[in-house]
C-alpha cells in the first residue's frame, strides 16, 4: 500500500472505522493503536499496522508510532473518562513513567484539574514532544460535518424551536465551562445538563425525569473547541437512545458536530418522526422546510 504514513489513536465507537475508511480511500497507510476496552478488534482489517494499548500507557503508545515512523496523528472514537474515577484507578491501569510524568499534578497531587480539554491537550503536547503531531481527524474526512439546515422531514414545532434557542445558549455556557456538550430541555427548563457521564447518559437520565417524553435535546461544540479532539459527534446509537428515552428534537452545531454515517441517520429519524436541525456556529436556527409546515 502506497501513501504518506498517519496515526490513527482510536477510542470507543463507530467514528474510528469512518476516519480509517476516508484514509484508505485518500491512499494513506493507516497505523492503528486502540484503546483497550473501547476501540473494536474489527478496526484492524483497515490499518497497515494494528496494535493495543493501555489507557494510561502514553510512552507506550509514543514508542508505537515512533517505530514505523509516523509523525502525524489524530485522534478519533470516545475515551470513557469515568473509568480513571474508579477507587485504584493508577493501580488497575498501570500508568508507565510518560502517563505519570505527565498527569501526577492532575491525580496524585490534584494541583491541576482533570476537565477534558486539559487532559486531552496534554496528550498531544506529549505526543508532540517526540515529533509526532495531531491533527484534526476531519482535515481528512471533512464530509464528517455536518452542514447548516434541516436534515429531517419533519422540523422542530414552534415550542421546540424556544427550547432549542434556550438550551443552545446552555449548552455553550458549559461547554465554556468544560463541563459537556449537551442538555434536554422541555418547556426552556434543563431536565439534565451532561457532565462526566456523557451524552447518551444525560438523554437517558431526561427521559427517567420526563416519563411524558418530548423533550429537546441540544449538543454544541465548546466555545473554544479544539478540532482535534472530543469533537461532538452523533450516530445512530445517540438516535436510538433519544427513542428509547421519549426524546423528539435534536439540535446540533453546524461545521463543528460530526454525523457518522448521516445517512441512516437521517432515515432512522425519519422512520421515527425525530426533528434534526443543524444551527449555524452564531446559533442560527434553519427555517422550517414546506413539507414540515404543510
Amino acid at each position: 500500500m502506497q501513501g504518506r504514513k498517519v496515526g490513527l489513536l482510536a477510542g470507543w465507537g463507530r467514528y474510528p472505522f469512518v476516519v480509517a475508511e476516508a484514509l484508505n480511500r485518500q491512499g494513506l497507510q493507516t497505523y492503528g493503536l486502540g484503546v483497550k476496552g473501547h476501540a473494536d478488534p474489527a478496526l484492524a482489517e483497515l490499518c497497515v499496522e494494528f496494535d493495543w494499548i493501555g489507557l494510561a500507557k502514553l510512552g507506550a503508545a509514543c514508542r508505537h508510532f515512533r517505530r514505523w515512523g509516523v509523525t502525524d496523528a489524530m485522534m478519533a472514537g470516545k475515551i470513557h473518562k469515568h473509568l480513571l474515577f474508579r477507587r485504584g484507578a493508577w493501580i488497575e491501569h498501570l500508568p508507565d513513567w510518560r502517563t505519570i510524568r505527565r498527569f501526577y499534578k492532575h491525580f496524585l497531587l490534584n494541583r491541576k484539574d482533570r476537565r477534558d480539554d486539559t487532559l486531552l491537550l496534554a496528550v498531544v503536547k506529549e505526543f508532540d514532544s517526540v515529533g509526532i503531531v495531531f491533527a484534526p481527524a476531519t482535515d481528512y474526512a471533512p464530509e464528517l460535518l455536518v452542514k447548516f439546515g434541516q436534515l429531517t422531514r419533519r422540523g422542530p414545532s414552534a415550542a421546540q424551536r424556544k427550547d432549542i434557542e434556550f438550551g443552545w445558549r446552555l449548552a455553550k455556557e458549559i461547554g465554556r465551562l468544560d463541563v459537556g456538550q449537551s442538555v434536554a430541555i422541555l418547556g426552556r427548563t434543563a431536565l439534565a445538563v451532561e457532565a462526566i457521564e456523557g451524552t447518551d447518559q444525560c438523554i437517558r437520565r431526561a427521559g427517567e425525569l420526563c416519563k411524558a417524553g418530548g423533550f429537546t435535546v441540544v449538543k454544541t461544540a465548546k466555545p473554544q473547541q479544539d478540532m482535534r479532539f472530543d469533537v461532538p459527534t452523533i450516530g445512530i446509537g445517540t438516535l436510538e437512545t433519544m427513542v428509547a428515552a421519549g426524546a423528539a428534537c435534536l439540535a446540533i452545531e453546524a461545521g463543528r458536530t460530526i454525523v457518522v454515517d448521516q445517512a441512516d441517520v437521517i432515515r432512522y429519524a425519519n422512520e421515527h418522526r425525530l426533528a434534526i436541525v443543524a444551527l449555524s456556529p452564531e446559533g442560527e436556527l434553519p427555517e422550517n422546510s414546506p413539507e414540515t409546515l404543510s
